[in-house]
């Protein structure tokens, strides 16, 4: 049996207070660092994942390219790039493009409180998801993402509809 997931707690300037289990910071909504990585193809199009029903939150949703959070004594850009691997098969340059800060409720009754790391990379690399993390995956242009978020908002996950117009302003 593997050993619990834990995240690294932190403050309201992103300075470590702590690490907790994943689950259990999700439960009580405390601030923890995250990731968060859009690649684009060189068609300009982002690639999005379709979240692996398995997951304990936010099953099934689209998303962005990955996303996560970085184990204790790792950096969010080793975290961004260990889990673009993870999830994705894909490893290309990242370039942190900015940190963002929110709070939001998903499904079972958990609590995304995320100081968040925000990545950007460009890959052609045919994906080969890790069917633990994600079920599809597709690529869009972000005129087409807009549109899709706005037709369907439930098949979308609450952080990447937060991220979604700063992604099309820092693009």
């Amino acid at each position: 049996m593997t050993a619990p997931v834990h995240v690294i707690l932190v403050d309201e300037n992103d300075e470590v207070v702590g690490e907790m289990e994943k689950i259990e910071a999700h439960r009580k909504g405390l601030l923890h660092r995250a990731i968060s990585v859009f690649i684009f193809n060189k068609d300009q199009k982002l690639l999005l994942q379709r979240r692996s029903q398995s997951k304990f939150h936010s099953s099934g949703l689209w998303t962005n390219t990955c996303s996560g959070h970085p184990l204790p004594g790792e950096t969010p850009l080793q975290a961004a790039e260990r889990r673009l691997l993870e999830e994705m098969g894909v490893a290309c340059k990242l370039e942190k493009r900015w940190e963002v800060r929110y709070e939001l409720p998903v499904n079972n009754e958990l609590i995304e409180n995320e100081y968040g790391h925000v990545y950007f990379g460009q890959s052609d690399a045919l994906p080969a998801v890790n069917p633990d993390d994600a079920d599809d995956y597709t690529y869009l242009s972000l005129n087409e993402v807009q549109q899709q978020v706005m037709d369907y908002p439930s098949k979308f996950t609450p952080w990447f509809k937060l991220l979604l117009p700063d992604v099309i302003l820092h693009r």
